[in-house]
């Protein structure tokens, strides 16, 4: 499982430093049940780049699909086909605008998974 969860984190990494970011932060969060993986850069985007991240990571779901993307993870893939391969293998992805630039929440666990419990405290609480 940890070496899956290196190659999760270094293909969102691989596509987040290809825009050049001057700051990157990636969280993760795992417990026996899944794990959340947040990465935030400080690169504005475009709605429509918004959007198109997005579609790349929350595709049409077809597991039979995932052991096989997953192998692929490593490969010189860029763009939206890096996060094509990553869409495959996460249960739910949400990507959006923050102050300095933009946040991308993975959501990965079995059917039982509850996402709410590895969300990122907001806050002031937690």
């Amino acid at each position: 499982m940890k070496e899956y969860i290196l190659h999760l984190i270094g293909e969102m990494a691989r596509f987040i430093l290809d825009a050049n970011p001057s700051r990157m932060v990636i969280s993760l969060h795992w417990e026996k049940d899944g794990l959340h993986l947040a990465i935030l850069d400080n690169n504005p985007r475009s709605e429509k780049e918004l959007e198109s991240i997005r579609s790349a990571l929350n595709p049409e779901r077809r597991p039979e699909l995932s052991e096989y993307y997953g192998i692929m993870a490593g490969h010189d893939l860029l763009g939206s086909s890096r996060l094509n391969l990553v869409g495959w293998q996460v249960k739910h992805a949400d990507v959006s605008r923050t102050q300095e630039g933009t946040k991308i929440d993975l959501w990965l666990g079995g059917e039982g998974f509850d996402s709410a419990s590895f969300s990122i405290p907001k806050e002031g609480k937690g």
